[in-house]
Formats: structure tokens, sequence, C-alpha cells
């Protein structure tokens, strides 16, 4: 692993000689973070163990917690899975590409490393021009996971990306700020029932519409330490800043007049107070840093801007994303008042993931 990390920014003009670049680091067993459609994923070579391992040093990811497989063609998913059911190919035919990751049984050509030692590998095709470009022009299979350390706040751009790996990967593809903002939805299709494993921006609602009965498999909780990790996001400490995170959940009213009370007991505390919060809140209260989740009612933009919410108000340097971030804060209080219906599920299950405290109200 290199001491520098490259920065290769994206334009119609460099497109493909930055692909070509890419590519090629992967082809060394080189370490590439790159954008998808819902977060930034640092990517290797997932049929090459050494390659693997890169991805674990750099982000401090425990050994167990099994990696996404990244695939741009049909043919690329044969020659790593058996066993596909119908009723995976029927949603892959919907909605690949797309953050829709299937659990599948895997084949001998994955090494153990990639799947977390399990029987199955998870396996996404990404719905990103540069994403799929860079696994065709390096011609293999990504095991890419967030590009984030382990257990912080998932990137959402290329910044987000410097901050926790400069210097610890080989290269980073700058993209742009991506589309969805919170990670694929996790569906396991190896027996029988379909079940979710980690929501995503595809509910269990729009599943059920296209299949029928869908069970839901995950907690927002961490799993208890000995059970087996099917799935990213199951166990460990996940997606939370370094300041302690206070979650204020319940109806909209209910909401406004916690978090005000907590921002008055925090002042009185002499303590900086940070917020990401619905516009609707923010109509009504005041804190010495803020950072909008967008409308209550549209969870869309809660996910999209979730990641980028939770890093700024952690950030102590002036320049994160082009905002004066330079207001140190000592208690983060979201607002959970957002709808969660469809990727609103996703959004709360980060949420509690990340939060130190939770209050219902």
């Amino acid at each position: 692993m290199n001491s520098t990390t490259l920065i290769l920014k994206m334009s119609e003009r460099n497109f493909e000689e930055n692909i070509t670049k890419a590519a090629h680091i992967l082809k060394q067993g080189g370490t590439v973070a790159f954008p998808t459609e819902t977060v930034y994923g640092l990517g290797a070579d997932a049929l090459n163990p050494a390659s693997v391992r890169k991805i674990f040093k750099a982000k401090g990811r425990p050994a167990d917690n099994p990696l996404i497989v990244h695939i741009a063609s049909m043919d690329t998913l044969d020659e790593i899975a058996k066993n596909i059911p119908p009723i995976a190919v029927e949603l892959m035919d919907i909605f690949w590409p797309g953050p829709l990751t299937f659990v599948l049984k895997r084949k001998n050509t994955v090494p153990d490393v990639t799947t977390g030692g399990l029987d199955t590998v998870a396996v996404r095709m990404p719905d990103n021009p540069v994403a799929l470009a860079l696994i065709r022009e390096a011609g293999m299979p990504l095991a890419a996971p967030s590009a984030n350390t382990s257990g912080k706040p998932s990137p959402t751009t290329a910044g987000h990306v410097m901050s926790d790996l400069v210097g610890r990967i080989d290269a980073v593809i700058d993209g742009g700020v991506v589309k969805v903002g919170v990670e694929s939805t996790v569906l396991d299709v190896t027996s029988g029932i379909p079940v979710i494993l980690r929501p995503g921006s595809i509910s269990v609602e729009t599943l059920r519409k296209h299949v029928g009965e869908v069970l839901v498999g995950y907690t927002d909780m961490e799993i208890e330490e000995g059970e087996l990790v099917r799935s990213p996001g199951m166990k460990y400490t996940h997606y939370s800043p370094d300041t302690r995170v206070v979650l204020v959940e319940g109806e909209s009213a209910a909401v406004l007049a916690k978090i005000s009370e907590l921002i008055d007991n925090y002042s009185q505390k002499d303590m900086c107070v940070g917020l990401l919060i619905t516009e609707e809140t923010a109509e009504h209260v005041y804190a010495d840093k803020m950072y909008s989740l967008g409308r209550r009612d549209e969870p869309e933009d809660a996910a999209h801007n979730l990641f980028a919410g939770l890093r700024y108000l952690d950030s102590k340097d002036a320049d994160i994303d082009g905002r004066d971030a330079d207001v140190d804060v000592d208690i983060i209080i979201v607002d959970g008042s957002v709808k969660q219906d469809g990727v609103g599920a996703a959004v709360f299950n980060r949420l509690r993931k990340a939060a130190n405290e939770l209050v219902k109200v």
C-alpha cells in the first residue's frame, strides 16, 4: 500500500483514462475507492485473497464481516454463484443494475476471506457508470464494502473517503456525490422465502409487490456475540461519528418538544450542540451547528443527507463539504420525526446503530 493515495477526478474528457488507471491498480492487486449509486465502495479483486485482505487492513474491518461482490455482467454471476433460484433471477431482471444485493450459494472460486468463511456470497450490480466501467475494464468482480474506517459513517463523497483512508488505499475515483446515500438492500434467497438481512432503498413493501412473501431478518440492534454475520451491517458498531449521538424518535410535536428541552439542558452545561434535523423542526429551534435531513415526509432526502450530516456535525475541519465546519460540538441530536416508510426503514436502521442514546417520545 502506498504512503499516498492517488485522486482521480472524473470528467467527460478524462473518463476512459482514469478508468484505465484505476483498473491497472486493481489488476496489480491494489485497492481503489469508487462511487456507486449508494455510497462509495473500497474495491479490490474479489477472487484474490491477498488483495481482499488489503481492504480489511485499510478499514480496520473484522475478518468475519462478509463483503459484497460487485459485478457488471450476468456471466460473472455464473462464475461465482450457484443454484441461483428463479425468484432471484426475476428480481435481478427488475432491479439490476441497482441497490439490491443477493445472498447466494457461492462457488469455490470465491475465497473464504471475501465471504467471511460462509458458504454464501453477497452479490450486486451497481447502478453507476463509473463503477460499471471500472469493473468491466478491470475484468474481475470487485469486493467492495463502504470506503470508510470500519464503524464510522459511510462515505457519500470522495472527500469523505479521503478523510478516513488517505494514505491507506491506493486510489480514489472522485465521481461526485452519490445518488441514494444509504447502502443496498441485502436479500437472502438461499432458502425458500426471501429474507431481508439489511434494509436499503428497495423496501420490503416494494419487494413484496413483485414476489409475494418476503421476511424481515434484521434487527436495528447489534446481533449477539457468536452469531453468524450473514450480511454487512448486522454486527459491530456501524455508522457512528466520534461525537456522542442522541436520537429522538416519535411524533413531530413530541420530538420538537424533546429536542428543545435537550438543547436547553446541554446549553446550561456549556455544551455545544449539533442538530441533524428536518426542515420543519428547524423552523422552531436553533443550535451551534445544524444540518438538514430534508422534509419529514421525504425519507429519500433523509437517506441522501444522513451520512453527510453526521460527518459534517462531527467534523472539526473548516472545509469539509465546502461548509464552515469549525464549530466543535459536544453532542449531536438527531430529529427522528422522518417518515419511516420505504427507505425510511433504512434511515432509522442506520440511525439506531449510530446512536449512543435512543429517546422515544
